[in-house]
């Protein structure tokens, strides 16, 4: 059976606009879309620190972190929204740490405090030039 290359065609355009409308929007820096929340506090070519300030009922859409160690300030109480949907609801507690590998995620101050945390956004290791004599 020969396919015509106007039916292709539409069956390769249609599944393009199909797969364009349904997959995840791209990740994008908290800096940018959440400027108001987070807050580059230090940066240099191995780390990104950031201090975190969610008021009760702030969210941070959608976006990415790299690998990252959280020093947590103040009690909270948060949503977090995965990429596929799935939300899961953190609670971490003052003068505690924790580990995340790299994540895209939105996040919800789901408390009815103000939540504090610093963030260190480790940055891949670069490649260093030792000088010869």
């Amino acid at each position: 059976m020969k396919i015509s290359r106007a039916i292709l065609g539409a069956t390769l355009l249609t599944a393009s606009a199909v797969y364009a409308a349904t997959r995840p929007a791209p990740s994008q820096d908290v800096i940018k879309v959440a400027g108001d929340s987070h807050t580059v506090i230090f940066e240099n070519d191995q780390v990104r620190v950031l201090a975190v300030h969610f008021k009760p009922g702030q969210v941070a859409p959608m976006h990415s972190h790299p690998a990252n160690v959280s020093y947590y300030l103040t009690d909270g109480k948060l949503k977090i929204t995965l990429p596929d949907g799935k939300v899961v609801e953190r609670s971490p507690k003052a003068g505690t740490a924790g580990w995340s590998d790299a994540t895209t995620h939105a996040a919800e101050n789901i408390g009815s405090t103000d939540f504090q945390q610093v963030q260190i956004e480790l940055k891949p290791p670069v490649a260093r030039v030792v000088p010869t004599n």
